[in-house]
Parts: structure tokens; C-alpha cells; sequence
């Protein structure tokens, strides 16, 4: 191969390169415009490098197929898991669209290359704004988030079956409570006693869980009361 073929086509994807790095970089991400030229610049050095040692006889096909696994493992580097999240899966797929375009310019495909680094920009340009939107909707509006919560009441031991019942008339008349358990606990001091219950609801009732904490704590002989979520499951 001339030298100067070699360069245009060094040349195609060092600038088609750029143009997917710029709107990166804009963006602010990890793999910017030197990230995504160089991806562009090596793939295209490395199908020219497999042109130039096999002329019409060999398959630089091999080589490409060396391109798409190496660039997964430098994809992955960016990807990031954070909690339950995964970040860095868009940074990673125009990694590897770099590639594409590298490797399609070093097979003198520039007509190619171009459409497809366009599609790759209109793809993060346009579909990033409806991403967004569809983001806001609310597709799940048929989800529930069950919370379990853990209600905590210390009284004398005396009043221990009132307070009992009182909860149990609370909580009872509302069909998204369901009461899983309901215990009493000795403390050290024998005149006193820890009562917990542990109910689930279906969807969010932190308002009702701190009424009816308030008119617990105004019970006769009544000293604490408190709650907490102890669990939280979303279903479809």
C-alpha cells in the first residue's frame, strides 16, 4: 500500500474520530475526544497494518474480529457499578461504534465511515432529550411498593393488653396494613413491658404509622413510642 493511502485513510478516521469525541466531551464523559480518536486511529492502524501484510491473498477480516474483542475489554473498563446502578454502558457502546468507523476507514470505506459516525451523533444528540422524557414517565404506575414497618411501644404491664388491642383497631380497619406479628418483651424493670408489632403495607403509610403513634403516646401509662421501616420490596 502507497504511503499516501495509507495516510488518507489514517486521516479519515483520525477525523471522523474527533467528530464522535467532541460531542463526548461535551457531555462531559469519561471516554472523551481523545478517547474515542484514538479507538478510531488504532482500529484503522490495525486493519491497514492487516491489508499491508496481506495484500489479495490473505483475510484482514481476521483482524477486524481481533478489533471487536480487544475494544470490549477496554469498553469495560468503563463501566461502573455504583449500588444497584450501572454507569458507563453508553461511554462504552460509542467506544466500540468507534471502532466500527476506524476499522471502516482503514478499509478505504469512507463513504461508510461517514454515515455511520452521522448515525452515532444523531443517536446521542437526538434519542438523549427522548431518553430523558421517557425516563419521566411513569410506565409502573401499576407497581407497589410493599414497606414493612416496626412499631415499638414501651408501657407498664398493666395496660399491656389495652395497648394491644388499641393498635390492633388502628391498624386493623385499613386494608393496605396487614399486621405480621405482634409480641410482647419483658424489660428489666418488671413493671414495664415492650410491645412490638411488625406490619406490612402495600404502599407507603409513614403519615398513618406517626398517627397512629401520636395516639398511642397519649395512651394512659404509655411511656414510648416509635417506629421505623425495616423493609421495603417493589413488585410489578
Amino acid at each position: 500500500m502507497e504511503i499516501l493511502e495509507f495516510a488518507i485513510r489514517l486521516s479519515a478516521a483520525l477525523l471522523f474520530g474527533v467528530a464522535i469525541g467532541v460531542e463526548r466531551q461535551w457531555r462531559q464523559k469519561s471516554a472523551g475526544l481523545r478517547t474515542n480518536t484514538l479507538v478510531s486511529l488504532g482500529s484503522a492502524a490495525f486493519i491497514l497494518i492487516s491489508a499491508s501484510l496481506t495484500d489479495s491473498t490473505g483475510d484482514p477480516s481476521r483482524i477486524a474480529a481481533q478489533i471487536v474483542t480487544g475494544i470490549g475489554f477496554l469498553g469495560a473498563g468503563v463501566i461502573m457499578k455504583d449500588g444497584l446502578s450501572v454507569q458507563g454502558l453508553n461511554t462504552a457502546a460509542t467506544i466500540w461504534c468507534s471502532a466500527a468507523v476506524g476499522s471502516l476507514c482503514g478499509l478505504g470505506l469512507f463513504a461508510q465511515a461517514g454515515v455511520v459516525t452521522a448515525f452515532i451523533m444523531l443517536t446521542h444528540i437526538l434519542l438523549r432529550p427522548v431518553g430523558q422524557k421517557l425516563s419521566l414517565l411513569s410506565f409502573n404506575k401499576t407497581a407497589t411498593t410493599q414497606i414493612d414497618y416496626l412499631f415499638t411501644i414501651k408501657c407498664k404491664t398493666e395496660v399491656e393488653n389495652h395497648i394491644r388491642v388499641r393498635l390492633m383497631q388502628m391498624l386493623g380497619n385499613d386494608e393496605k396494613l396487614l399486621l405480621k406479628s405482634l409480641t410482647s418483651d419483658d424489660t428489666d424493670d418488671v413493671t414495664h413491658v415492650t410491645i412490638t408489632a411488625v406490619i406490612k403495607a402495600v404502599t407507603p403509610q409513614d403519615s398513618l404509622m406517626e398517627r397512629v403513634a401520636s395516639r398511642l403516646t397519649i395512651e394512659d401509662k404509655v411511656i414510648k413510642v416509635s417506629w421505623e421501616i425495616i423493609g421495603t420490596q417493589s413488585e410489578l
